[in-house]
Parts: structure tokens; sequence; C-alpha cells
């Protein structure tokens, strides 16, 4: 019974690739005891022997990692998503298992590579065979010329065979056995098993990194948290959706996307705010002084540009750079943020480069000529300000943490009172984390608050009497750096009345009252499409919903529309985009009946085991709506989990999970927003879009952009375009404002030429 069931779970590539290389093995001894058993030794004995022997070794590699990978289902299955501290036991033995199939795999894989190589050393040894018209003075001179072509074509078949079959193991993966055929449709074995898939590659790609600790910990940490995490966004495999199906749901997502909602009703933003804005923006992307900024602009010669910024080509100025913590022995960092802003050294006076989990980096800037101090938080560069971002599960927000909000004096009462009655409020773990970090880095740890004076950095340059008493105080940051630097306004404002926070493409980072409540100091400027704006759990499990919605499982599902669509998520040009919809399950006999009488019928999604049916028909009406905006169509998740059958399916409990992006919560968990007032960097006239791999390389041309006082609900849901990593780009954002502000200069030209 149990032999059974372990061969009802292996893959059938397993087992084509099983008979294959027992093939090799059978096929290799009759080569060399029956065909060629007087051959020279270097011709053709030792290398048949060799990918024989290296077969013989891939079967055995397939037997161990088998054993193994059944043990890790197992083990998963005892204990999915253990919480208890009386679990850890069988924590530990789950990640001991999966590592043991781990190395497995990888061994396995090593002797795919022998595989290749020994086939290689085949290939030429074969070769000088045949140039010798399959003849050899040591491999039976008697035989006739006819023995000799069947041997030389059994001989190159023998040799394709060895060839294929490595190529083919590389293709189909490592695992030996279905998971499905153990975990089936429970969604935290899922969890699970991918919740150790994500931790040990976490571990293991920060290891080659350099950050070899993370490798030591045994504990749940910061990377145990992200992983957790990330499994949870990776349940959708227990609905029976393989995640080349889910690219193809993003794909549908993409073309079938509603049209945009118009910007007629909205307000502009004001022109002061934009202009503000712009003049510190170059503050937040001069805080990346490593090369990741350089290679976004320079990508061919991003090394010569980034060790030029460094000052690493002028060392004898090292003495002249500010010190900053964490930088490199000639202080390059320091001197790439100066390069960057054409500011003098004297104008840094404090930072942080080098950081460890949940700190952020920052530089503090004195600008006399804008009578302003500027902190600039650098946004995500390194592996911890991935930690940073992944931990994106709430937490609660002290009291300490709204200290600005709730304390101070230039806080509207009614708006102190709301947060007040709405206790508890939440933000991003991580960003909050990393905020408390950074303040107490800028004012030291001042939990006692009867004790008036401080060390710390602000007050030492604003108080009263010192050097910039009366200078305002400016906070900015692009991505992480920018939400970090809303928290951290949030604790500042009572302290110091003249801060502002000019957040460009933050994370949303707290709940609906504080984002409302911080709208005089803190404002967040979006670029058009892009994802950080819109990157919460809440925003990512909707996205993960409707892409499964979108490819509900049919087992009639062509291949070639997936690998169709799939590319299409890359590149969907917008004359392409239709409208679609779905058609109530009750009618899918009847409308299959007339299918005749439809203009078209998709059938997508698919697996093989539990299936979920729905009839997408396509919409003759186009979008006129998208050709104005290019790139803009909203994907809101379709609230149709009416629609699909509710007999118990996956699909169905699934939805039941889901957030709605209507509410205010995700689920059991608070739904983050943008801090403050939200700016939309909106353009007015795009070219065709273009494909990722072009797009990198130089920007769109646009003509001009609007600016607009938008709605924060509206980044409640993640927008599925080829451009919405590039749109995150910084400068795309500096060069959007400043063609908001040029628009805005010939606009009020040609309004003054009117009224003269």
């Amino acid at each position: 019974m149990l032999i059974s069931s372990t061969v009802n779970s292996l893959r059938i590539s397993t087992i084509i690739l099983g008979f294959s290389n027992l093939s090799v093995v059978v096929v290799g001894g009759v080569l060399l005891f029956l065909v060629f058993p007087g051959c020279d030794l270097q011709r053709i004995t030792i290398p048949v022997a060799m990918v024989s022997l290296a077969a013989a070794f891939k079967i055995f590699a397939m037997f161990k990692s088998g054993i193994a990978q059944k043990a890790t289902a197992f083990s998963i299955l005892d204990s999915p998503l253990d919480s208890s501290a009386v679990d850890s036991i069988n924590r530990l033995r789950r990640r001991l298992r999966y590592r043991t199939w781990l190395w497995w795999s990888r061994f396995g894989l090593v002797m795919t590579l022998l595989q290749v190589s020994t086939a290689i050393y085949l290939v030429f040894n074969v070769a000088k065979f045949i140039s010798h018209d399959g003849t050899s003075s040591e491999c039976q001179p008697g035989t006739t010329s006819n023995d000799n072509k069947w041997k030389t074509k059994l001989l190159i078949s023998f040799v394709i065979a060895v060839f294929t079959i490595p190529v083919i193991h590389i293709f189909v993966g490592p695992a030996v056995l279905r998971w499905r055929s153990f975990y089936q449709t429970q969604d935290d074995v899922w969890k699970a098993h991918y919740q150790e898939v994500f931790d040990h590659g976490i571990r293991e790609a920060l290891c080659c990194l350099g950050r070899v600790k993370y490798m030591r910990v045994s504990k749940e940490d910061e990377v145990y948290s992200v992983a957790r995490l990330l499994g949870d966004l990776v349940a959708y495999r227990a609905s029976g959706t393989g995640h080349l199906e889910l690219l193809a749901g993003l794909a549908l997502l993409q073309r079938h996307s509603e049209s945009p909602k118009s910007h007629d009703g909205l307000v502009e933003a004001p022109r002061e705010t934009i202009q503000e804005a712009f003049a510190f923006h170059e503050f937040a992307e001069a805080a990346y002084t490593g090369p990741l900024l350089d290679f976004g602009r320079h990508t061919v010669f991003f090394p010569c540009a980034w060790l030029y910024r460094q000052g690493i080509l002028a060392p004898w100025t090292r003495n002249r750079r500010p010190s900053l913590s964490g930088d490199n022995w000639w202080r390059g960092h320091a001197a790439a943020f100066l390069k960057y802003t054409n500011l003098p050294p004297e104008a840094l006076r404090c930072g942080r480069v080098c950081q460890e989990k949940c700190e952020a980096a920052y530089f503090v800037v004195v600008l006399h000529h804008l009578r302003s101090v500027v902190i600039s938080v650098r946004g995500t560069e390194t592996p911890e300000d991935l930690i940073t971002d992944g931990l994106g599960r709430e937490c609660l927000l002290s009291r300490e943490d709204l200290d600005g909000l709730i304390n101070s004096s230039h806080i509207c009462p009614d708006v102190k009172r709301s947060v007040e009655s709405s206790f508890p409020h939440y933000g991003h773990s991580g960003i909050v984390e990393a905020a408390r970090d950074l303040y107490v880095q800028l004012e030291g740890n001042l939990a006692n608050k009867e004790s008036k004076s401080s060390s710390g950095v602000l007050s030492s340059l604003l108080g009263a009497g010192c050097e910039c008493d009366g200078y305002s105080l400016r906070i900015v940051g692009h991505s992480l750096g920018g939400a970090i630097a809303a928290l951290l306004g949030l604790r500042l404002y009572h302290q110091f009345p003249s801060l502002h926070v000019y957040a460009y493409g933050p994370l949303p980072c707290v709940d609906l009252v504080i984002a409302e409540a911080c709208s005089e100091f803190v404002t967040s400027v979006v670029h058009n499409n892009e994802f950080s704006a819109r990157l919460s759990v809440g925003s990512v499990l909707r996205l993960r919903a409707a892409a499964i919605v979108a490819l509900t499982h049919d087992s009639k599902t062509d291949t070639a529309l997936i690998f169709r669509l799939a590319r299409q998520f890359l590149f969907v040009s917008k004359n392409q985009r239709e409208r679609i919809k779905v058609a109530d399950p009750s009618e899918l006999h009847s409308a299959a009946e007339t299918v005749d009488e439809l203009d078209h019928i998709v059938y997508v999604g698919s697996n093989n085991e539990d299936q979920s049916y729905s009839l997408w028909k396509e919409s003759d009406e186009t979008n006129s709506g998208c050709d104005t905006i290019d790139d803009n169509c909203e994907n809101p998740f379709y609230d149709n989990t009416s629609v699909i059958n509710s007999l118990d399916d996956p699909i169905s409990q699934f939805l039941e999970t889901v957030p709605r992006s209507e509410n205010g919560s995700a689920g059991d968990r608070a739904e983050m927003f943008l801090p403050g007032l939200v700016i939309h960097m909106v353009p007015q006239q795009r070219h065709t879009s273009m494909p990722l791999w072009k797009g990198w390389r130089f920007q769109e041309s646009v003509r001009n952009y609007k600016a607009y006082i938008a709605n924060r609900d509206v980044f409640k849901d993640i927008v599925v375009s080829p451009n919405m990593f590039l749109d995150h780009l910084p400068w795309r954002c500096h060069n959007a404002m400043r063609k908001v502000l040029e628009s805005q200069n010939d606009k009020g030209m040609l309004d003054v030429s009117q009224i003269m």
C-alpha cells in the first residue's frame, strides 16, 4: 500500500526521466561489452562508461531525493504553521527535513551537470571515431562496413539521448514527487511549505551577499516573518492554480481592465506644493549613494559613474568630507550625496549609511539659503531594506509614535478627537520599527520626558538660540524612505511645528484615520502607475484573487493560450485592450450550445484536480477611456464570488478569505493607506507602450503631466501595467513634477497674453 501511494505520487516527468536514465545505463553496457568490446579505452570505452556511471548516479540521486521529499511533505503535514512554543520541536524537524531534501536536490543538480559534462566529452570522442569511418586499429578490424554502419547509428542515437536527458532534467525542476499528492487543497499546508521555501531562499541569498549571520539563526526572526508573509501570498496553490496560470490571469487583468475614472472632477494640486516638492526631491534621490541609482541611469557604464560619484578618483579630498556612520574609508557615500546635490561639505552634518535590519540610512543637511534643515531618508537599496519592506504585517502604533498628532497645538481639535477615539491604530511593522530607530538616532531616547534637555541632532540645530533657530524642517524620502519619513514626521511634529514631510512613491504604511489626520504636514507624491504606492498585504491578496477569478479552472484550456497570455503580461498594446464580463455559471451549458452566436468564448485556467468553471465573454465595446491616458486603467477586484460555484470548490473557499477593497480592513488585518495629502502625477499623452526590456533603457516620451489631489482609496488596488515598475524610478517622478511646473508656466503666460 505504501509503495503504491508513493508510485502514484511520482511526477510523469520523473517516470520518463528515470526510465531514460536507466536505458542509458543499459545501452551503455551493451555498447561496452557487446558492440565495441575491443575499442581504444580513450576513444569509446571510457566516455561511454563515464556517461553510464553518471546516469546511474542520477538515478540514485532521484531515489534519495524522492525519499527526502516524502519525509518533508509528511513533516509539513504534521505541523503546518505552528505558532506555539510547544510545537517548536516540530517546526525545527520540519526545517531540518526540508534542508535534507534541498541538499539531495542539489546533489541531483550536480549529477545533472556531470551528465552534461560527460555527454560533451562523449560527443568529441564519438566525432573522432566517426571521422575514421567508424573504424579503429583496436576496434575489431575484421568487421564489415555494414556492421560499422549500424554500430555508428546506435552510437549516434545513444549520444543524442545522453545529451537530451540532462537538458530536460534542468527544465522540469528538482521535485521527484508531486507536492499536490500530499497537500491536496489544504491552505495551511501550502502556506507552511512555501514558508520553508522562502525562508531558506532568503537566508541563502543574504549569505551570498555577505550576510552569513542569517544562516546561523534557528529561532524566529525578521527573515522568518517575511517568509511567513510570502508563504501566505502564495497560498493560491491550494486552489489548484499554478504559477504560470496566475501569470496568465494577471495578463488577463491587464488586457481587460476597466476604463479609468475621469479626472475632470479632481482638483489640481497647488503650484506652491508641487514647487516645494520638486525643490526637495533631489535630496531624496541623492540618498541612493550605492550603485543602484547609477545602474538605472547608466546601464552599461554604471560602475564608472558610481566610482566617479563616490569620489574615488580624488582620495586626497577625504578629510574635507564629513564622516558618516558606516561609510567607507574614503568617505565615498558622503561624497556621492554632496556631488549629486551640489552642496559644500559643511552642509552635510551627519548621517548613516550602513545599517542593520529595520534601520534606515539617512542624511541631515543644513540649507542656509533656504532656511531649512533637511532629513533625507534612503529608500530600498540593501538586503536589510528588503527585509524592512517585507515585514508588511500591521503592528500597533503607540502614543509616542503619534505624539505629533495627539499633543501638537497645530492640529485641528476635531482631528485630535478622531485620533483619540479610534485607538488602537496600526502601521506597517517594518516601517514603524525603522522610524522608531531613526527617531532615537536623531533625538536620542526621550522616554524620560521630564528632562527638557536633549542632545539630539535636531534639537541642537533647531533649538532656541541654536544655529538654525527659526528654520523649517523638511523630511524627504523615496519609496521605503518616504514611508519612514512619514512615520518619523508623525512623532516629530509636536516638537517642530515647522515640519513638513514629502514622501515620493511611499508604501502604504498607516491606517485610514492616521492617513487622513496627517494631511496638514505630510504630502505623498505618486507618479502614474508606480507599484510601491499600491503595495500592501491587502492589495496583493486582492490582486491574487482577481487573477485567479480571471483564470478559473478548466482542464480543456489550450496551453498555447496560457503562454500567449503570459507573454502579454510583459507587453500589451493599448489598442488590444477590451472589456471582459463574467457570465452566470448556470448559463454555461446553454451558452456552450449556442457558441456560434457568441463573438468569442474564452476558457481560461487549468489544473487537473478540483475544477471550477466560469465563462468569459469578450464584449465588442471598445474602451475609449484608455486611449486618452495610456496604461492608467485600473484593475479592480471584481466582486463576483456569487458567480462562482459555491459547492465547496477551493476557489469559493479561497475567495471568502480575500479582503474587499471597499472595506476598511484586509480581512483580519488593518488596511494600510498612503499617509497625508496624496498628489497623483498623471501623464496626459504617451506614446504606445513598449516592452519592459526596452522601457528600462529610455523613458517613454510624455508631452505633459497634470498633478491632481487624489483620493487615497484609488491606490488600494495594484494596477497591472507594463510601466508599473519603471514609473517607480525616482528620476521619472522628478521629470514629471518638472513638466507639471513647465505646463503651469506656459498656461500662466498664455493667460497673461489673453488678458493683455
